[in-house]
């Protein structure tokens, strides 16, 4: 159980740097060279500066940021703008759909969907079902150096209109309630702009195809 809360705050916490980095004042328009060069995902060599942008190894075997704005971004009955949106995936099969929040009292707001069963039921729709909804904050304690999330065990969905291998991701919609009723949305559009994906030590894939 230890090593599964290690694991989880470790991942969080790369998630959380590379959104700072990325959101940092010299950021995007690299970020956004990136994305144009960025044939198509591929790995990654450790000692590339550019790995900055993505959770470490061995926790995480795919990173993408994709840029557009949050119509909808709703944390238990409080509305929220979004600065950017991540999605990571995970050695374990667990996958995230994180959003730093335009939070002027806050600049390290973050939300995370995660689930552990994420399926590809369509060549360009991606449906993970979220069973957790992770919450960092500048008031969260630390463990071994690093943030701890508040982690709440959740019941809901994230769907993604697009593909990753075309770099083209056109919209991502969740919706999730924790157990003490307070519910999470996000309903984000992309700006058209291609994504930037990173691959880290690619493990077997989880994601499972439907017809």
């Amino acid at each position: 159980m230890r090593s599964l809360t290690v694991t989880t705050m470790r991942l969080c916490a790369n998630i959380a740097a590379a959104l700072m980095l990325v959101l940092a004042p010299q950021m995007p328009a690299a970020a956004g060279d990136m994305a144009q060069n960025q044939p198509a995902p591929a790995a990654m060599d450790p000692t590339d500066t550019i790995g900055q942008l993505k959770p470490e190894a061995p926790d995480t075997d795919l990173f993408a940021l994709m840029t557009g704005k949050c119509s909808t971004l709703k944390i238990a009955g409080h509305d929220f703008a979004c600065r950017t949106i991540a999605y990571a995936h995970s050695v374990n099969g667990r996958a995230y759909f994180t959003i730093a929040l335009d939070d002027p009292a806050d600049q390290s707001h973050i939300i995370s969907f995660s689930g552990g069963n994420g399926q590809r039921t369509k060549e360009n729709l991606y449906d993970l079902a979220v069973d957790q909804v992770l919450i960092k904050s500048k008031h969260q304690p630390k463990a071994d150096g690093l943030p701890v999330p508040a982690v709440l065990k959740s019941a809901g969905r994230c769907v993604q209109l697009g593909s990753f291998a075309t770099l083209h991701i056109s919209s991502v919609v969740c919706s999730a309630t924790d157990t003490r009723g307070k519910k999470y949305e996000l309903r984000f559009e992309s700006d058209g702009s291609p994504i930037t994906v990173r691959r880290v030590n690619p493990s077997a894939p989880t994601i499972r195809e439907h017809g």
